[in-house]
């Protein structure tokens, strides 16, 4: 069982930054596959990032070039760097860990971004 927790999320002006964190239980987060999502209303959800076990890296066509995935083996925390944020981007954000059937979801940090 893993738990995740979110935060890092806030109000923000176009053109700023924010630095989402995800804090995993437990001591396998190594292995897993992470991810961050996003919501906004009315909208399905959205795939933004993907950092694999290995580390490999990909991004929705969206938010290449200015969002930056990362994740800190020791620190159990996966990371997600939003830079040249725009009113588009703002959502709920989830992260999630996964490995084969096991998946997992955080509840979200909410993202607001205002022109």
């Amino acid at each position: 069982q893993v738990q995740l927790v979110e935060s890092g999320g806030g109000t923000v002006q176009a053109g700023g930054s924010l630095r989402l964190s995800c804090t995993a239980s437990g001591n396998s987060f190594s292995i897993y596959n992470m991810r961050w999502h996003r919501q906004a209303p009315g909208k399905q959800r959205e795939l933004v990032a993907t950092i694999t076990s290995g580390g490999s890296t990909d991004y929705a066509d969206s938010v290449k070039g200015r969002f930056t995935i990362s994740r800190d083996n020791a620190k159990n925390t996966l990371y997600l760097q939003m830079n040249s944020l725009k009113s588009d981007d703002t959502a709920l954000y989830y992260c999630n860990a996964l490995r084969g059937l096991r998946v997992y979801w955080g509840q979200g940090t909410q993202v607001t971004v205002s022109s």
